[in-house]
């Protein structure tokens, strides 16, 4: 009850207008997946996913006996959101680290192999433990075993997927106040649409000579060239990776964070700021 579904359904409202070769690509998708609605001529909005927890593998990722697209590429230049993420089954997450990675899924089937795009965005929410009010512990009664292997099945290669990890805070009495009408036009979908937009035009220009576009596709050689640390922030992030164990991805991620936030600030360089917020999105909850 504390606003993570609603948060995820918002994402596509502050995304940035999809292009005239996006805006064609979903439509091929939709098209050959029978989903194109009837007078549609193209897919203009960003798409939602949503798939309950009792999925199939097929559904999910694609295949069947005639294979057709699954959600994770019906969520192509959109955001797929799973809902309850420790109710899914372990070995579907698993299956979803490839195509995260490389961005499309590949089926065999006997001698034939379909390659479908999944090129999409992955949000999700959880709660804390099984009846979702740990930490406090006057309403929690999960034993600190039963914490531990619910939050368990999520493994650490699909936890290093994401880049970014939010804790939500229970929501506070509702009430109207001039203060908090001020804060909810400040991050209106508005505002925070502008924002992006203006962070997306600045990686655009940054990459205008390489085939990528966006901060989160570029190569490790790409983060060495363009997330180039100062001396203080060298020193940070060699802490970092020493104390919290990370992996190389991880290591990259944050960088890739970094240099976004400092987009969104309008800054050239990566300051300590900018890695501090970067790192604090890799915690991971109550692990």
């Amino acid at each position: 009850g504390s606003g993570k579904t609603m948060l995820a359904q918002r994402i596509p409202t502050i995304m940035p207008e999809m292009s005239p070769d996006e805006q064609l690509e979903l439509t091929r998708i939709y098209s050959v997946a029978g989903r194109l609605k009837r007078g549609d001529a193209l897919v203009m909005r960003r798409p939602f996913r949503n798939p309950h927890h009792s999925i199939s593998p097929a559904a999910m990722l694609g295949g069947g006996r005639e294979p057709m697209p699954g959600e994770v590429t019906l969520a192509s230049k959109g955001v797929l959101f799973l809902d309850e993420l420790t109710e899914f089954k372990p070995a579907l997450l698993e299956s979803m680290r490839q195509p995260l990675e490389d961005r499309c899924i590949r089926i065999l089937r006997l001698s034939h192999e379909y390659i479908y795009p999944a090129d999409f965005m992955l949000a999700a929410a959880m709660n804390p433990c099984k009846c979702g009010y740990y930490p406090d512990r006057n309403r929690c009664s999960c034993s600190e075993q039963d914490i531990r292997r619910y939050l368990g099945r999520i493994s650490e290669p699909v936890w290093d997927r994401f880049d970014l990890n939010v804790q939500v805070q229970p929501v506070a009495c509702p009430g109207a106040s001039s203060a908090k009408q001020g804060a909810d036009d400040e991050y209106s979908s508005t505002n925070m649409r502008r924002q992006v937009c203006m962070a997306r035009e600045a990686q655009l220009k940054r990459f205008s000579s390489s085939k990528i576009k966006f901060n989160a596709q570029m190569s490790p050689a790409q983060v060495g060239r363009f997330c180039r640390l100062g001396e203080k922030e060298e020193r940070l992030m060699r802490q970092v990776y020493d104390r919290m164990k990370i992996s190389v991805r991880g290591y990259h991620k944050i960088l890739k964070a970094a240099r976004t936030i400092a987009d969104l600030d309008g800054e050239e360089n990566i300051s300590v700021r900018h890695l501090s917020e970067a790192v604090s999105y890799r915690n991971y909850g109550y692990r």
